[in-house]
């Protein structure tokens, strides 16, 4: 080692007395590096890690410091001031938040530890998981209103940061930093932008150089993983799993070597994997390099980390880095900084990830060189946005990413608008990207390319940077900011020049279009730009002088692009109603539409600012509104509604689509604020600059509908035309659009600048009407508003005023309802309504008014006050055209008959009158004088048409119409508009004649109203009279049948008596004494047989259940469980060989039988399931999906409900058959010992006197080894085999463990053993305890009496049977069934007579006191001082401390001493309750007794019943006395070590799913931190969260897929084998999303436990509200895991959602 370490010593001395300096370095670097790295094929990077900081690094940081780094960096580190910025770099995946009312833009966030320590955690805040890259900006002031700080950053008071950090250092130590930053980095930066494949820098050849190349290859973006590990297995003839890890390493790196030799050994290499990927594409960038070349690029690479972790020691260290960095050459060349920036897109992947993180470590955490690094980006702007879209990595691999750092500052932000033209620059190199035009040089978007598609998508990260830089609006301006803000608004309006008019559209005619147009990438477009737009708007309304510029500019620019008539526009002069209108001719069904217009909208946009700011009063000089043409400003938004109402008359259906693809849009939520709103406001501004008469005429015209209406006689003529009926059902649309419209342009004032209103008023508006259609989510109403650039909607400042909030259950979710007093501002022509919106929310609201009990009539809504610059739009209601239109429409009304005109036609004009007199009645309250109402609508409609065509006046029209029977819907609305215009003619004679009163017309209304009230209650009495009336002789004919049908009626109350009495008969004294399930004296049911008849799903036949009879069968699901394991270690045991006889007190895995309860004929079941398999053999040659169920399992689903069933249960009735009469004589354990001895003898003494016949018919003997071979194929994961001695075993302990799970869920649940199962579960109970009893008639005698025999040598010791199990190793309550179900067979041979019922009960009295001796051996808890309950119970507890003493002096010191009887005899009854309960639940099932009426209700007495009813002392302590030998189990091998005590206790708690932490994000952050186990250190994409065990996988990717049984699966599926016996439950952390796995073919999403505060899940975390944990729904997933139904769940999940069947669960 002598050789290595000497550099440490001498080289910093020779290095500082060295005249050059970078020469010695050199030096050192050319002789180490090539003998560290790059050593041979497979990189060793520990041991280069280490010799890399012995040699390389180390030296550097002696220098540095001068003296031993260790004290030298710690002296740096204790000097440096803390820097007031986080800086914290985000991981992949980690948490971060953002305050939402605190930070500057969305893109401020902190991280965790600074969120926890700020004011901002009380905030609504917003938390997502970061991509990597970004940092947590916590400190930095321009970053957040308030609460810049965190308790952690909080800067000192006496701490004057301002000063310069170099001061603390000597200034020979600035002198060696300085000149060793700017060797290192200058080497760093040179071979990282190194492209010659085979020499170094001069300098750095190394001394002597061999033949070792490395074929090394780079990441793209353009081709797939399995292309590139296909090429690779052909080019280095490698495995697949390597492959796959090369592939991985290339993808997460950017570039690995994939051989290591000669140069001819690699150059073979390169060339194949060329030729490979050519063929597609371009191919994969493949260099073979020299191996020095490489290892000086691993070494720059480690030299940038080195500074990122130098740096940390002190700021003084990180300004110096800084200085070097952007120190200019000697001629005036690009810095270091600026050579990498620029290099960027020819560096692989790792390389551009280090250098960015230096870059955000260095530049941007010093303040003073982030403005100049700021300066430096903004100048090579172009030129790197150039290399980013050539490039084809993403986003966050390019140094343009780096723009959100610095354009989001606002300080920075404006400096680089004044001093760098930045926002003139981002703007023209977007257009300059966009070369494609058309004639008209508009943008063409029409024969996109593949290529230019790719272009496009990429340059669209221009706008995000315009964004960035207006995201803060300026609170001063200077001249310089205006200047420059100006010049890039203009490149802004070149920009939406080129968009004004792109995309034009012309009808099809005859037929249909042939070739759907391209109109996404022009839509995309305008969603980027819509919040510019936006922002845009809002920088002009901070400052006159920029709003009165930009207002000319944009008028400058719209005039240019209307100059001069375009195709199809003639001039023309129109009259009607006695006015007339120069105007031009434009048919929109023939000519060009386009409904990108950009220009007219930012052009409305700002003149509604003039208005709002109040520009437009205070300097009316400076603006040109007088040259205004009106005409002008309004046709091309004009020309596109009127696109949008032809299709929705149908007139453009030949045009596919694409066109209805962009209406939809246009009036989307996400497009409509700078699209169909700003086209609306356009019309608004034209309409109040012109004569109402004249816009409404150039509105007919533009429509189509002027010939309607124009005509002198239109009234009566238009009825009588025979047109074509298309083209009347169209101009009937039309004329309900341009209604609509109207009453758009008149009544949408709720913008600030139009009407007199504050700005949360439209929210609040906007709120009102989505609830109007009904009760909706936060979610949802979040996605109906529209939101700003800040992602914000601002609903939660106003969403309480408008509406109240309703709590979610344990499904759905929370909805906010509209608050009552809301509705009056329902307006049911509300401009964002779709067509649906609006029937959906006229229904909701009439049916409301119905409920409150008032009339019909939907009113239009009062409206607040326009602006005096929109204040002439009122008189459209008023003028003449319109009065003519709502005229003809009222007079074709009159004929029902008419056919050209529709009832929303009519219910349009009733609205716009009732508009214009409301209109007239505010007006008439507000002012006083009579005169100034300007106003007079009633007057006008009061006055009959001039001569010649006397027609009658409006208001006489509305009088006829309101008796009409055709127009009974609108009467209400007819009425109301009569009555207000006699209450407005009133207020008008009132005013003439006197000074006003108190609200004039109040007492008018008053009046008419109460009419109405009395006339509304007279009606009801009326209907309640009615309704009396009914019911009473309702009443009446019910008595009378009854009378007729009278013994009927007599027969069934008696038969309903007899049943409830059955039940009592047989009780002489009381319960107990009767109810008993085991043992002689067990209740037997009235005398007779019960029959049971029950009906088959499929024939619908009846049957009754016989054991000679049919088999009648219930669908069953048999699964492997661990519900109540207690121990997952335990390894899976080997199925051939694995005996299953004793059932480990841990229930590590069991095997549950549950059933949907539904019952079959075998034979029906057997056709069916037939069926089942052929259909699934014709599928599978069909097509290769999936079904939710796997037929070759024998899984099939149930036919009546579809739940997924793999067997079938045999039903047997209650009694068992074939069994000799009872007598009650001598001990059962001698028969059985005796019977036992005379088995083991090898010849069969008992050839056939002893065999019973076989009491089942055939059928039912098929379904009992049907069943039992499913049972045992599930439960030991083997091949179905009937003669395999561990069938019935495997049958009798699915009973048991199925048994089990249910009295625990009882438990859990709270409720009562008996009387609340339902009626599915108790079904299947009985039938497996009955199946069970039965299912050794079908298989070896011989077999099931040896099961017999070796289970009852483990409770009495049996010289002849080989090692017998240790009573502490056996489950009891399986044994008791076992031991139960298996007696039969030893019974039926046996000649004395005795009856199984005592077998039973000794057995179960045996079971009992062997469970008691566990118990007491393995659960009693170490003594508490509790208080004793006082109580007759002395003689058990002496009797327990009696037998526990007797116990220990057998056992010795393993079990330790307790002296209180009390305390031993509560743990013994706590322990043995849960067996008792299983035992009588067995019991029951098995014999089909009644339970104790005790037992039906949850209650505390239930333990003297439950004995009873097993007829057991209730002290069970006297049950010793009879079994003495009870002391020879304690002398069991395994028993002396004391090994086994202290496995399991009793009673065994219940397994819950794992603790969830209360708050999501402390989830995110857990597994954030974890990594994938297999490849090193890598993040994991989609760390998963198993929830019965708590174990974090790495779900879904290659590196941690494993094999099981011959196949590849996922993380998650390997687990649920060795977790759950092959079902999984899961929580995806970054999805949040819970996952439901079963076996490697099923599985289902499922809604995760997690809510926010509105009660809703955020599957995939897309709206970031906090969550919290919700423990009822966790409850219900708990629940469905104890129930075994997570398959079930999964089976209807498929079934109801197909798209789940095709996914590939097993690879998750």
């Amino acid at each position: 080692m002598t050789s290595f370490s000497s550099p440490l010593s001498f080289l910093p001395q020779k290095w500082l007395q060295a005249t050059d300096l970078p020469k010695e370095v050199y030096q050192h670097l050319a002789g180490y590096v090539p003998k560290i790295y790059c050593l041979g094929p497979n990189l060793n990077p520990t041991s280069e890690d280490l010799l890399a900081q012995l040699l390389l690094q180390a030296p550097l940081e002696w220098y540095l410091c001068g003296e031993d780094p260790l004290v030298g960096l710690a002296k740096l580190e204790k000097n440096n001031q803390p820097s007031q910025l986080c800086g914290h770099v985000f991981k992949v995946g980690e948490p971060t938040y953002s305050c939402r009312e605190c930070a500057a833009d969305p893109t401020c966030v902190l991280c965790m530890q600074c969120f926890l320590g700020s004011v901002h955690k009380e905030h609504r805040y917003r938390m997502t998981t970061s991509g990597g890259g970004g940092f947590c900006d916590c400190g930095d002031t321009e970053a957040w209103k308030k609460g810049p700080y965190c308790q952690k950053h909080e800067p000192n008071i006496c701490d004057s940061s301002q000063e310069d950090p170099l001061a603390n250092l000597s200034a020979d130590m600035i002198a060696r930093t300085y000149n060793i930053f700017s060797i290192m980095l200058k080497y760093a930066v040179d071979m990282l932008t190194w492209d010659k494949e085979d020499e170094l820098p001069h300098g750095l050849e190394p001394p002597e150089r061999g033949d070792t190349y490395y074929c090394m290859l780079f990441n793209d973006e353009v081709h797939t993983y399995e292309q590139v590990i296909y090429t690779l297995q052909k080019a280095v003839n490698c495995t697949q799993k390597e492959a796959v890890s090369f592939a991985t390493t290339v993808d997460r790196d950017g570039r690995k070597s994939v051989r290591y030799g000669d140069f001819q050994f690699c150059e073979q290499a390169k060339s194949v994997i060329v030729r490979n990927t050519s063929r597609q594409s371009k191919p994969l960038r493949v260099q073979v390099m020299h191996s020095s070349v490489v290892a000086h690029q691993c070494f720059a690479l480690k030299a940038l980390t080195w500074f990122s972790h130098v740096i940390r020691y002190s700021d003084a260290l990180r300004r110096i880095l800084c200085q070097v960095g952007l120190q200019r050459g000697p001629e005036g060349d690009n810095s270091l900084v600026d050579t990498l920036m620029l290099c960027d897109s020819k560096m692989w992947k790792g390389a551009r990830n280090v250098y960015h993180q230096l870059y955000m470590s260095s530049l941007l955490m010093d303040l003073k060189y982030k403005k100049l690094f700021a300066i430096q980006f903004a100048k090579h702007y172009e030129r790197l946005q150039s290399d980013y879209v050539k490039d084809d990595h993403d986003r966050e691999f390019s140094v343009t990413d780096l723009s959100v750092q610095m354009f989001t500052v606002p300080s920075l932000a404006r400096m680089l608008i004044t001093e760098e033209n930045l926002m003139t620059t981002i703007i023209r190199t977007f257009v300059d990207h966009l070369r494609h035009r058309d004639l008209q040089g508009r943008f063409q978007f029409e024969r996109y390319t593949a290529q230019q598609a790719f272009k496009f998508r990429r340059v669209q990260s221009l706008i995000g940077d315009l964004k960035y830089v207006l995201i803060s609006r300026p609170t001063e301006w200077t001249n310089r900011l205006r200047e420059k803000f100006l010049e890039g608004l203009e490149a802004f309006l070149e920009l939406l020049k080129c968009m004004q008019g792109m995309d034009p559209v012309v009808r099809q005619v005859g037929q249909h279009i042939e070739m759907e147009p391209e109109w996404e990438a022009a839509f995309t477009l305008q969603m980027k730009l819509t919040h510019i737009i936006s922002m845009i708007q809002e920088w002009c309304a901070s400052d006159d002088r920029v709003l009165i510029e930009a207002y000319k500019k944009c008028l400058t620019v719209l005039t240019h692009c209307h100059s001069g008539f375009a195709d199809g526009e003639q001039p023309i002069t129109l009259s009607m109603c006695g006015h007339s209108v120069d105007t031009i001719r434009y048919c929109i069904s023939q000519e060009k539409v386009s409904i990108h217009l950009p220009v007219s909208r930012l052009l409305a946009g700002l003149h509604v600012l003039l208005s709002k700011t109040e520009v437009a009063y205070r300097f009316p000089e400076q603006l040109p509104l007088s040259e205004l043409s009106p005409p002008m400003l309004i046709e091309h938004p004009l020309r596109c509604l009127v696109l949008c109402a032809q299709v929705h008359a149908g007139m453009w259906r030949r045009n596919g689509f694409s066109l209805v693809n962009q209406i939809y849009y246009y009036h989307n939520v996400k497009c409509r604020v700078e699209m169909f709103d700003k086209d609306l406001m356009m019309l608004q501004v034209g309409a109040s600059m012109m004569d109402p008469n004249h816009f409404l005429m150039i509105m007919l015209s533009r429509f189509e509908l002027f010939h309607i209406f124009s005509s002198a006689d239109c009234r009566k003529r238009y009825n009588r035309e025979s047109a074509n009926k298309d083209v009347v059902q169209q101009n009937s649309t039309l004329i309900e659009e341009v209604l609509h419209l109207i009453m758009m342009v008149v009544g949408e004032r709720f913008v600030a600048g139009i009407g007199q209103v504050e700005s949360c008023e439209e929210l609040k508006r906007e709120i009102i009407h989505q609830l109007c259609i009904r009760p909706m989510a936060h979610s949802e109403l979040v996605k109906a508003l529209p939101e700003n650039e800040n992602k914000e909607t601002g609903m939660e400042k106003v969403i309480d005023s408008v509406a109240s909030f309703k709590k979610p259950g344990v499904t759905g979710r929370g909805l906010y309802e509209l608050r009552p007093e809301c509705a009056k501002h329902f307006n049911l022509y509300f401009h964002h309504y779709s067509r649906a919106d609006q029937s959906k929310a006229e229904e909701a609201q009439r049916k409301l008014k119905r409920q409150n009990g008032e009339d019909s009539a939907l009113l239009p809504p009062s409206l607040p006050q326009l602006c005096p610059l929109f204040a002439s739009l009122v008189n459209i209601l008023q003028c003449d055209v319109l009065l003519g239109m709502l005229g003809a429409v009222l007079q074709w009304a009159m004929e029902p008959s008419g056919g050209h005109w529709s009832e929303s036609m009519l219910q349009r004009v009733l609205h716009l009158i009732g508009m214009a007199l409301l209109e007239e009645q505010q007006q008439l309250e507000s002012t006083l004088d009579d005169n100034e109402v300007t106003f007079s609508f009633t007057l006008k409609i009061s006055r009959p048409g001039e001569a010649p065509s006397t027609s009658p006046s409006i208001l006489a029209v509305l009088e006829t119409l309101q008796n009409a029977p055709h127009l009974e819907v609108h009467k209400d609305m007819i009425r109301w508009i009569l009555k207000t215009v006699v209450s407005i003619k009133t207020m008008r004679e009132r005013t003439a004649a006197a000074p006003p009163p108190e609200r004039a017309g109040g007492w008018q209304e008053e009046m008419v109203r109460d009419k109405d009230k009395a006339e509304r209650k007279r009606k009801a009495e009326m209907a309640r009279l009615r309704r009396e009336k009914i019911m009473a002789q309702m009443s009446e004919m019910q008595k009378h049948f009854i009378n007729e049908n009278k013994e009927l009626f007599q027969q069934s109350l008696e038969e309903l008596d007899a049943s409830t009495s059955a039940s009592l008969e047989h009780s002489p004294s009381s319960w107990d004494s009767v109810l008993v399930c085991v043992g002689p004296r067990r209740w037997r049911g009235g005398r007779g047989e019960r029959r049971q008849v029950v009906t088959c799903i499929l024939c619908q036949e009846e049957q009754e259940i016989r054991a000679d009879g049919r088999a009648m069968v219930l669908a069953a699901f048999v699964q492997r469980s661990t519900v109540m394991s207690k121990n997952r270690k335990r390894p899976p045991h080997d199925p051939e060989s694995y005996d299953p006889i004793f059932m480990h007190p841990d229930l590590s895995f069991g095997t549950h039988t549950g059933s949907c309860g539904h019952i079959m004929h075998s034979h029906c079941w057997q056709r069916y399931f037939e069926a089942v398999q052929a259909k699934e053999q014709r599928r599978q040659q069909r097509l290769r999906v999936h079904t939710s169920y796997d037929v070759e399992n024998g899984e099939f689903l149930c036919p009546l409900c579809e739940c997924l069933s793999n067997t079938v249960i045999p039903l047997l009735n209650g009694e068992q058959p074939g069994l000799v009469q009872w007598l009650n004589t001598t001990s059962q354990q001698i028969k059985a010992l005796h019977s036992a001895h005379r088995k083991a003898k090898p010849t069969s003494e008992y050839p056939d006197h002893a065999h019973t016949v076989n009491p089942y018919s055939s059928s039912i003997k098929e379904m009992l080894t049907t069943f039992g071979t499913a049972t045992y194929k599930v439960g030991l994961k083997v091949h179905p085999n009937e003669q395999d001695p561990r069938v019935p075993i495997m049958c009798w302990t699915s009973c048991a463990y199925t048994i089990q799970s249910v009295e625990r869920l009882l438990v859990d649940e709270q409720k009562p053993l008996f009387g609340s199962l339902p009626c599915r579960q108790d079904d299947c109970l009985s039938s497996l305890a009955r199946f069970g009893s039965a299912c050794w008639t079908v298989s070896s005698l011989a077999t099931v009496q040896s099961h017999f025999i070796r289970l009852l040598a483990a409770l009495l010791p049996d010289p002849q049977v080989e090692n017998s199990r240790c009573i502490l190793d056996v489950d009891m309550f399986h044994l008791l069934v076992s031991l139960v179900l298996s007696y039969p067979a030893v019974h039926c041979q046996d000649s004395s007579g005795l009856s199984t019922d005592i077998a039973e009960l000794h057995l179960l009295h045996l079971v009992t006191v062997a469970h008691l001796v566990q118990i007491l051996l393995t659960s009693i808890p170490v003594e508490l001082t509790m208080e004793q309950e006082s109580g007759g119970v002395e003689h058990e507890e002496e009797s327990v401390c009696l037998l526990y003493n007797t116990l220990r002096s057998h056992i010795g010191s393993c079990v330790y001493e307790v002296s209180s009887g009390w305390h031993l005899w509560r743990a013994v009854k706590a322990g043995i309750l849960p067996f008792l309960r299983g035992a009588a639940l067995f019991f029951h099932h098995l014999h089909g007794v009644p339970t104790p009426p005790e037992l039906n209700a949850p209650g505390a007495s239930e333990w003297e019943v439950l004995c009873a009813y097993l007829s057991l002392p209730s002290n069970l302590l006297q049950l010793f006395y009879s079994y003495q030998e009870v002391l020879e189990w304690c002398s069991h091998p395994s028993m002396r070590h004391g090994s086994c005590l202290h496995l399991s206790s009793f009673p065994r708690e219940s397994n819950k799913l794992i603790e969830l932490p209360e708050d999501y994000s402390a989830l995110i952050n857990q597994a954030s931190s974890f990594t994938c186990p297999k490849s090193g250190g890598d993040k994991s994409r989609a760390p998963t969260l198993c929830l019965v065990c708590g174990a974090l996988l790495c779900s879904q990717s290659y590196c941690c897929q494993t094999e099981l049984e011959g196949e590849d699966v996922g993380a998650c599926t390997a687990h649920t084998f060795a977790c759950g016996a092959g079902v999984g439950i899961f929580l995806r952390v970054r999805e949040s999303q819970v996952l439901f796995l079963a076996g490697k073919t099923k599985g289902c999403f499922y809604a995760p436990p997690y809510l926010d505060d509105y009660g809703e899940t955020d599957q995939g975390l897309r709206r970031g509200n906090p969550l919290h944990l919700c423990r009822e729904r966790y409850r219900k997933i708990q629940k469905l895991w104890r129930q075994h139904s997570i398959t079930e769940e999964i089976g209807h999940a498929q079934e109801a959602n197909q798209t789940l069947v095709g996914i590939d669960w097993q690879h998750l």
